[in-house]
C-alpha cells in the first residue's frame, strides 16, 4: 500500500537514527575503560548523565516544529514553512545563550543533585565545561531535525545522525589515544562533531531547499500572534516532556530507595523499555509528519485511515518483540549482564517486561498523532493525569504491598494511562481539529 510505503519511508530512518545514539555512548564508556583511571568511566557516566538532563527538555522543541511544519507543508504554505523553522532556530539559539550565560550555576546544581567522588567530580568538570559550549549546535540541530522531518524527509536527520556519531567516535579516538587526552577529549571530541552536524543541516537546507530562503523574513518571524502560538504549543510539549522524564526518573530514584540490587535489576530491565521505545519512536515520527501533512491538507479520510494503518503497525512492532521479550528473557538477560545474583534477582520481574510492548505502544503512538496535529494542550493536561493522579497514586499504595512489583505495576499503569486518556481526547483533538493555520 501507497500509505504503508510512506509510512516505512519516514520510520526506518528514524530508527535507524535513534539507534546510533546508544552506539555513541558505549563508544565513548568502552574508551574510558581501557584507561588506566577507573574515574575517567565515572566522569563520561555522569557528565552524560548531566547533559541528557539539559537537553532531553529540549524535546518539545523537535516535536513542535515538527508538527507546525508538517500542516503547513499539507496546507502547500511554503512561507509558514521557513518561518516556523527560522522560529524555531530563533528559540534554540535563545536557549543555548541562557544555558552558555547560566553555565556556572547549572554545574553546580547538577554537583549538588549527582553526588561523586572528588576525583570524578574533578574530571567530569573539565568535561563539562569543555561540552557545554556544543550547546547552541546542539539545540539547534533538534530544530532542524523537526523541521526535516516536518517537510516529510527522514532521511537527512538519518545522514545528520549517522555522522555525527561515527566523527564522534573517530575524534574521540584521535584525541585520547594519539593526543594523551581522556575524558575532555571525549568532550572536545563531541563539541566538534555537534558543529559539523549543524553544518550539514545548513547544507542540506540550502542544497534541497534553496526556493524556500527567500521567504525567511525578520520582520515575518517575529510577529506576535505567531509566535505567541508556536511558543504556547511548545510550552505545553515542554510541561509533557518534563513530566515524562520526571516520571522515569522517580522510577530509577525509588529502585535506589529499595536497595542496591532492586536498582541494579530494574536498570537491567529498564533496557528493554528503552530498547522497545527506539523502534517505536520510529512510528511516532512518521506519525507527527504524516498526521501534520493530512491535517493541514484538510483531508480528515486520509487522515483517519494514516492513524489506523499507524496502529496496526504499532501491533506489527510489539508482537515480535513481545515474543522476544516472553520467550527469550532470560537470553536477553544474559546479554545485559553476566552477574549471577543479578540474573537471579531479576527473574521474578521478568513477567513485567513481556508488557511493555502493548502496554506501551499506544502512548507512543498518540504522542506523535498529537504533535503532528499540534494538540498540545490535550498532550500536557493527560501527562498530568498520568502521572499525578495515577502513576504516583499507584505506587504508594501498591509498593507496600507488593514491593518491587508494585513499581512494575505503577509504570505500567501510567503508561496505560497515557494510552487510554490519548485515546478519549482523539477524536475531538485529532480528527475534528483545527490547522495552525487558521489560528
Amino acid at each position: 500500500m501507497k500509505l504503508d510505503k510512506q509510512i516505512l519511508n519516514l520510520a526506518i530512518p528514524n530508527i535507524v537514527s535513534n539507534i546510533t545514539v546508544p552506539m555513541l555512548g558505549m563508544a565513548d564508556l568502552a574508551l574510558m575503560g581501557h584507561l588506566a583511571s577507573k574515574e575517567h568511566i565515572g566522569a563520561i557516566a555522569l557528565g552524560t548523565t548531566i547533559f541528557n538532563m539539559v537537553y532531553m527538555v529540549f524535546g518539545f522543541l523537535r516535536m513542535g516544529t515538527s508538527g507546525f511544519t508538517a500542516q503547513a507543508y499539507g496546507a502547500k504554505e511554503n512561507n509558514l514553512s521557513i518561518l516556523t523553522l527560522s522560529r524555531a532556530i530563533f528559540v534554540a539559539l535563545s536557549a543555548a545563550f541562557l544555558i552558555l550565560i547560566l553555565q556556572f550555576p547549572i554545574e553546580k546544581l547538577s554537583f549538588w543533585i549527582l553526588d561523586a567522588s572528588k576525583e570524578v567530580e574533578s574530571l567530569t568538570r573539565s568535561y563539562f565545561y569543555i561540552r557545554i559550549w556544543a550547546a547552541p549546535a546542539t539545540i539547534s540541530i533538534y530544530a532542524f531535525n523537526g523541521w526535516f522531518i516536518g517537510m516529510q524527509n527522514a532521511r537527512i536527520p538519518m545522514i545528520i545522525a549517522i555522522t555525527i556519531n561515527i566523527l564522534n567516535i573517530l575524534l574521540n579516538f584521535l584525541f585520547v589515544y594519539s593526543f594523551g587526552m581522556s575524558s575532555d577529549g571525549v568532550a572536545l571530541g563531541t563539541v566538534i562533531a555537534q558543529y559539523l552536524g549543524f553544518s550539514m543541516a545548513v547544507y542540506f537546507l540550502v542544497k534541497k531547499y534553496s526556493h524556500l530562503l527567500p521567504l525567511w523574513k525578520w520582520k515575518e518571524m517575529l510577529q506576535l500572534k505567531a509566535f505567541k502560538l508556536f511558543l504556547k504549543v511548545n510550552g505545553d510539549i515542554f510541561i509533557r516532556t518534563i513530566l515524562l522524564i520526571s516520571s522515569l526518573s522517580f522510577f530509577t530514584a525509588v529502585s535506589a530507595q529499595i536497595s542496591d540490587t532492586v536498582l541494579a535489576v530494574n536498570s537491567i530491565l529498564f533496557q528493554y523499555f528503552l530498547l522497545f521505545s527506539y523502534f517505536i519512536d520510529g512510528f511516532a515520527y512518521a506519525a507527527e509528519a504524516l498526521v501534520g501533512k493530512y491535517v493541514g491538507a484538510k483531508q480528515p479520510t486520509v487522515l483517519k485511515k494514516t492513524v489506523k494503518r499507524l496502529f496496526v503497525w504499532g501491533v506489527i512492532i510489539a508482537t515480535p518483540f513481545t515474543l522476544a521479550y516472553v520467550f527469550g528473557n532470560d537470553w536477553i538477560l544474559r546479554l545485559l549482564t553476566t552477574q549471577q545474583h543479578i540474573i537471579n534477582n531479576a527473574s521474578p520481574y521478568l513477567f513485567w517486561v513481556g508488557l511493555i510492548p502493548f502496554i506501551t505502544f499506544p502512548a507512543f503512538l498518540w504522542d506523535g498523532i498529537f504533535i503532528g496535529a499540534t494538540a498540545s494542550k490535550p498532550m500536557r493536561n493527560t501527562m498530568i493525569l498520568s502521572a499525578l493522579l495515577v502513576y504516583l497514586p499507584a505506587y504508594y499504595i501498591l509498593n507496600p504491598l507488593m514491593g518491587n512489583h508494585g513499581l512494575w505495576l505503577a509504570l505500567m499503569l501510567f503508561m496505560a494511562a497515557r494510552g487510554v486518556s490519548l485515546t478519549f481526547f482523539a477524536k475531538a483533538n485529532v480528527f475534528k481539529s483545527n490547522t495552525i493555520l487558521s489560528s
